[in-house]
């Protein structure tokens, strides 16, 4: 999922370079749903029974159920609360859905979502990073 989640992210990039900004916005969105996936996947162990509930919470694509599913609400809203850039990159990440398929994105949004994931100090991806 981490690999996945570089890839979707990557694509993103791609796409709005060649202006295809529908689907730069929903391969953004999905990069950081696989990021969260891959905290979840971290606290699986390798011949461990897993857990039902947790296994069936884990097939959304809801990010702010995939965040409590992966255990970080605390830590995020914690971050939230000291960094207002954070805060508004997450904003904006978490008005994306796995429904923006199925809508059209001009070139603002997608930069703006795609920033929001990436930035280098503040994007949603990084802090994920350091979780998985």
């Amino acid at each position: 999922m981490q690999v996945l989640s570089r890839i979707r992210l990557r694509e993103a990039r791609g796409l709005a370079k060649l202006g295809m900004h529908d689907g730069a916005y929903y391969l953004a969105g999905y990069s950081i749903e696989s990021a969260l996936k891959a905290c979840i996947a971290k606290k699986t162990r390798r011949h461990d029974f897993p857990d039902k509930k947790k296994a069936d919470l884990s097939y959304t694509h809801n990010l702010r159920d995939l965040l409590r599913v992966a255990g970080l609400q605390g830590a995020w809203e914690e971050r939230r609360k000291r960094d207002a850039t954070f805060r508004d990159n997450w904003d904006n990440v978490l008005s994306w859905t796995e429904q923006s398929r199925y809508h059209t994105s001009d070139a603002r949004m997608a930069k703006s979502l795609i920033d929001a994931v990436a930035n280098p100090n503040n994007g949603v991806l990084r802090w994920i990073r350091l979780h998985w």
